[in-house]
C-alpha cells in the first residue's frame, strides 16, 4: 500500500468520523439554519425543472423523435414556460368535490416530500462565513425512520385527492396508490433493516460514516436491488404507474385537478424521485463520499467537493427513472402485486436473516464473514432475477397459448363472495350469430329466425 493511498484512507476516516457524534447538530445560528433550508428547497425545485426537461430530451432521443426545441436554445426553457403556462391557466373546480380536502390534498403531497430532505447529508463539515457547520440541515438518532414516516404521509395526498374529487376514476387511482404503497413499503423497510444491522445506527450521517471502508451496495447488494424496485413503485413511476394509468383511469387521482394544483402533484412526484434517489445514495452508495478512483485523492472527501459527488449520484439514479419509463411497458396490476408480495418481500426477509447472522459473526471478531455475505448476496440477487424472468416467461407463454385452461365447473362462491356466472360458465353458447357448422338453422337471410323474433322486429320496423 502506497503512502498516498494510506493518506487518502486516513482522510476519509477522519471525514466520516466527524458525524458519529450528533452533538455537532443544533448549534448553528438561526440565519445559517434558515439559509440551509432555503438552499435545500431551491435545490429541489431546480432539480425538478431540469429533470423534466432532461427527461423529455432523453425520452425523445431513445424513441427517435424531436422532443422540446422551441423555447430557448435547444428547448432549454421549456420547463420554465410550462410552469408559467400552468400558473396562468384557469383553475377549474368541479361542483361535486369536497372543497377543503380537495384544496388540501396537493399540499399534503408536496410538503412531506420536501421535509424528508431535512436529514439527508450533502457533505462533511465546512466553514460558512467563519462558522463550522455540517452540510446537512439536521440529524436524528432515528433519522431514517423519520424519512419513512414523512414519506408515508405523502400518500394521503394522493388518496384524499382521489376521494375528494367526487369522481369514480380518481377514486380508483387513489385506492390503487394505497395498495401499492402498502405493498412496496414493506419491502423497502426490510432493506433498511439490513442496513441498520450492518451499520449499527439509524442516523443518516452515521450510516454514511459506516461506509468509509466499503459501500453497502457491495455488502448488501440484494437490499440495493430490492430498494431500487421498491423506490420505483413508491414514486408511482413507469412501469409501476398504476395509480395514474392513463389508459384505464384517464389520468388517475389528479384527473379533476388543473392549473397550479395539478402542477403541485407533478412537483411532488419529481421531488419524491429526488428524495428516494438521495436516500439510496445515503444507504447504499456511500453518501457524499467520492467514488473510486477519485477516492484515492486525499482531498476528494473534504471541503465542497463531496457536494459534487452527491449531485452526480442523484442524477445517475434520476437517469435510471427516465430509462425505465422510456423502455418498459406498464405492468398489469396482478403482476405488480405478485412481484411485491411473492418475490420482493420473501427475498428481503431471507436476506435480513443472513445479515443478522453476519452481524453476529462480526461481533465475534470474524471479519471474513463479509466475503461470505457478499457471495450469498450475489447468489440471492441472481436467484431473484431468474425467478422474476421465469414468472413472466410463464405468463407470456400462457398468453400465447390463449390464456389459462377453462375450469371444469363454475363455483359462485369460489372467490369468497357470490358472483353471477357468465353465459359460457353456465354451459350456454355465446350469441355470436354463427353456429358451429355454419349459419344458424332456421335463420332467414334477413337475420331473423323462428324463435328469435327477427320477423317481428322487421315488421315493427316496416310499420314505423
Amino acid at each position: 500500500m502506497t503512502i498516498a493511498t494510506m493518506t487518502a484512507d486516513a482522510a476519509r476516516v477522519r471525514a466520516a468520523d466527524q458525524f458519529t457524534d450528533l452533538s455537532d447538530f443544533g448549534r448553528d445560528p438561526w440565519w445559517l439554519i434558515l439559509a440551509k433550508a432555503i438552499v435545500v428547497f431551491a435545490f429541489l425545485v431546480l432539480t425538478v425543472l431540469v429533470a423534466i426537461l432532461i427527461e423529455r430530451k432523453i425520452m425523445a432521443y431513445m424513441q427517435n423523435r424531436v422532443g422540446p426545441n422551441r423555447w430557448g436554445p435547444w428547448g432549454s426553457l421549456q420547463s420554465l414556460v410550462d410552469g408559467v403556462k400552468l400558473a396562468l391557466k384557469e383553475g377549474i373546480v368541479p361542483v361535486m368535490v369536497d372543497r377543503p380536502v380537495y384544496f388540501l390534498a396537493p399540499i399534503i403531497a408536496v410538503v412531506p416530500a420536501i421535509m424528508a430532505f431535512a436529514v439527508i447529508p450533502f457533505g462533511p463539515e465546512v466553514s460558512v462565513f467563519g462558522h463550522s457547520t455540517p452540510l446537512q440541515l439536521t440529524d436524528l438518532p432515528v433519522a431514517v425512520l423519520y424519512i419513512l414516516a414523512v414519506t408515508s404521509v405523502g400518500v394521503y395526498g394522493i388518496v384524499l385527492a382521489g376521494w375528494s374529487s367526487g369522481s369514480t376514476y380518481p377514486l380508483l387511482g387513489g385506492l390503487r396508490s394505497t395498495a401499492q404503497v402498502i405493498s412496496y413499503e414493506i419491502a423497502m423497510g426490510l432493506t433498511f433493516a439490513a442496513v441498520f444491522l450492518a451499520a449499527g445506527t439509524l442516523s443518516t450521517s452515521g450510516i454514511v460514516a459506516a461506509q468509509g471502508r466499503f459501500w453497502y451496495v457491495l455488502l448488501l447488494f440484494p437490499s440495493f436491488v430490492i430498494y431500487l424496485v421498491s423506490m420505483v413503485g413508491e414514486t408511482n413511476r413507469a412501469p409501476f404507474d398504476l395509480p395514474e394509468a392513463e389508459g384505464e383511469l384517464v389520468g388517475g387521482f389528479h384527473t379533476e385537478y388543473s392549473s397550479l394544483r395539478f402542477a403541485m402533484f407533478m412537483l411532488a412526484e419529481y421531488i419524491n424521485m429526488t428524495t428516494v434517489s438521495a436516500l439510496a445514495i445515503t444507504m447504499f452508495l456511500g453518501g457524499w463520499q467520492a467514488p473510486w478512483p477519485l477516492s484515492l485523492w486525499a482531498g476528494a472527501d473534504s471541503g465542497w467537493w463531496p457536494v459534487l459527488w452527491f449531485v452526480i449520484k442523484i442524477w445517475l439514479l434520476l437517469f435510471l427513472f427516465i430509462w425505465l419509463r422510456s423502455t418498459l411497458p406498464r405492468f398489469r396490476y396482478d403482476q405488480f402485486m405478485n412481484l411485491g408480495w411473492k418475490v420482493l418481500i420473501p427475498a428481503a426477509l431471507l436476506w435480513v436473516m443472513l445479515v443478522a447472522f453476519y452481524r453476529a459473526l462480526r461481533d465475534d471478531g470474524k471479519d471474513g464473514a463479509a466475503i461470505a455475505l457478499i457471495v450469498c448476496g450475489i447468489a440471492i440477487a441472481i436467484a431473484v432475477v431468474v425467478g422474476v424472468r421465469r414468472h413472466y416467461a410463464a405468463a407470456r407463454a400462457e398468453v400465447r397459448a390463449g390464456g389459462p385452461p377453462e375450469p371444469a365447473g363454475f363455483d359462485a362462491a369460489s372467490g369468497g363472495f357470490p358472483v353471477p356466472p357468465l353465459p359460457e360458465q353456465r354451459g350456454e353458447r355465446a350469441l355470436t350469430g354463427r353456429a358451429e357448422g355454419g349459419v344458424d338453422a332456421g335463420r332467414d337471410p334477413g337475420g331473423g329466425g323462428p324463435g328469435d323474433g327477427g320477423s317481428e322486429n322487421r315488421k315493427e320496423s316496416s310499420d314505423v
